[in-house]
């Protein structure tokens, strides 16, 4: 075989590979459609049994509210903070104005540089339920871990210094831990800054990611983060597995990765809404996915054993997935496209024109489909107008592969990992304001 059927023959197999593999995933369309039908029928079984003022309020405000078994539990809410005076007062506010009264908030600032202290202890001695507390910089994971050793609450609230908080947060974070096998339970965090093309193309891709695969893999017992911005742990499991690891930077995942293998489970709750700024800018988005990507490579690496291991259950057979599909996969989608261009321009195309035209139209309906059934579950109806966005999936999808790469190559030489966060600029748009203050997404 000469060199150019080779690799026609190698682009033709991967591109095969790839697309079973996305084909595979659309089983977590009918798995959040029934994640989603429990939850609404639990609802209704809730509300019937309320007593008829509670229900006949709760139908007035339009929606159901969660029960109140938790509602004498102190939460202890922990924000980490390097650089965020844009943004502190803003989220503190949203969470003080929670309905769940037991709060307290401690605020850690990791040695910022801007005003994020001033901040902090202007809210600290406006409200008795915020504490202030300053620490050399040392990373996200020792401010965590300093909010960690001095909160009180029985349960553990960690959110960023830009979360925005709805008033039902912090009570349907509590309703996911009312079963003591439960040992975090991650919320569902949206873009506040929904302004320009960039911001609502990651607001589609927020739904489909998280709000879809969310649903479906809490329903499997394989949700492999709870989230830094929106995650409640139970204060005894996150003491038993020792807090937060200090030398990754993806102390969220790989601390969920550990309270599963603790024998915990983890759910998801989608009405626990944050919003929380996404990236406005290519540079900040790729500083972020690239962030992102090392984190998982940490905790890959960190909890290889855990990789298709059937002694950990559903979770460790759904890491073998997981690895290659985000790790793996989009690697080859680069090598797939960089030998298709290869071939085009040697003069073999490895797939006929009408071939791609035909995969091409019908991945982008599908796409269409998948992201108005994502929003559908989600309630967020006005996010529907962002659909024009689709048609840039696949740019979006290469530009990952290549944070990927890129983190990859960070980690094989060993570059220093750092905070990398980004500039916040403080938008929210109306509509977001809008549904924080109804207290809905």
């Amino acid at each position: 075989m000469n060199p150019l059927d080779a690799g026609t023959a190698a682009v033709r197999a991967v591109s095969v590979l790839l697309l079973t593999v996305s084909l595979v995933k659309l089983v977590f369309v009918p798995l959040a459609a029934w994640f989603e039908m429990r939850v609404r029928r639990a609802a209704r079984h809730r509300e019937a049994s309320h007593r008829p003022a509670r229900a006949a309020s709760t139908r007035r405000r339009g929606r159901r509210a969660p029960h109140r078994r938790s509602a004498g539990t102190l939460v202890s809410v922990i924000v980490p903070a390097y650089n965020e005076g844009v943004v502190l007062a803003a989220c503190i506010e949203s969470i003080l104005a929670s309905r769940h009264p037991h709060l307290e908030i401690i605020i850690v600032d990791d040695g910022s540089t801007d005003d994020t202290a001033v901040v902090m202890h202007r809210l600290a001695a406006a409200h008795r339920r915020v504490r202030a507390v300053q620490q050399a910089n040392a990373g996200k994971g020792a401010a965590l871990n300093r909010g960690i050793a001095l909160a009180r609450g029985d349960v553990m609230l960690f959110v960023d210094a830009d979360g925005l908080f709805t008033p039902q947060t912090v009570p349907w974070m509590l309703a996911g831990l009312t079963d003591s096998r439960v040992g975090a339970v991650c919320g569902d965090d949206r873009p506040a800054n929904p302004d320009r093309p960039l911001t609502q193309l990651l607001s589609v891709l927020s739904h489909v990611g998280t709000g879809l695969v969310r649903r479906a893999l809490s329903l499997l017992g394989c949700l492999p983060i709870v989230s830094g911005n929106v995650g409640a742990f139970r204060a005894s499991v996150v003491r038993q597995v020792g807090g937060f690891r200090e030398d990754t930077i993806g102390e969220d995942l790989e601390l969920t990765w550990r309270i599963h293998t603790a024998g915990y489970r983890v759910l998801f709750e989608p009405r626990a809404i944050v919003y929380a700024e996404s990236p406005s800018t290519l540079r900040g988005l790729w500083r972020q996915r690239v962030r992102w990507a090392r984190g998982l490579l940490q905790t890959t690496r960190i909890h290889r054993r855990l990789i298709g291991n059937p002694s950990y259950g559903t979770f460790g057979v759904f890491l073998a997935l997981n690895t290659f599909a985000m790790i793996v996969a989009p690697v080859l989608q680069l090598v797939v496209l960089a030998g298709l261009i290869a071939l085009a321009a040697a003069g073999r195309p490895p797939f006929e024109p009408g071939v791609l035209a035909v995969l091409g139209w019908l991945g982008i309906l599908v796409s269409v489909l998948l992201a108005a059934f994502a929003i559908s579950l989600n309630a967020a109806w006005r996010d529907l107008r962002y659909l024009w966005t689709v048609p840039l999936w696949p740019i979006y999808s290469v530009a990952m592969g290549f944070t990927m790469a890129a983190a990859l190559w960070h980690e094989l030489r060993g570059a220093p990992a750092r905070w990398n966060k980004l500039q916040r600029t403080g938008v929210v748009t109306a509509g977001v304001a809008a549904g924080i203050a109804r207290g809905r997404g």
